[in-house]
């Protein structure tokens, strides 16, 4: 299990609660080749990234190959209140994973 790897900010705005992450991960296609020896490097990715509020789902999001180094994810729910806690956490294709509790502030 990888640690420390989300960061996390959560604020109510409006009647909504805004969420903003960003995940420490190399996300490699398996498509690049290393400089030095010529050889691909292996397929490195998160497949998935969860957020629950209250226990209930309120983003999933299913991520491939596509995405970035160091991805950045930000959305919005409803039906929170400050002091409410959100859990992110995220699986990837090699079995890594991490998770983060946050405060809504």
């Amino acid at each position: 299990m990888a640690k420390n790897t989300i960061k996390v900010r959560a604020k109510i705005k409006g009647d909504e609660c805004v969420v903003k992450t960003l995940i420490k991960h190399p996300m490699e296609t398996g498509l690049r080749k290393d400089k030095k020896t010529g050889k691909k490097i292996p397929a490195h990715f998160i497949k998935e990234v969860v957020c629950e509020h209250k226990g209930e789902k309120v983003c999933v999001a299913n991520w491939g190959v596509a995405v970035s180094k160091n991805p950045y994810l930000s959305f919005r729910f409803g039906g929170a209140s400050k002091g409410d806690q959100i859990k992110i956490s995220w699986v990837d294709n090699k079995g890594d994973s991490d998770s983060k509790t946050a405060t809504i502030s």
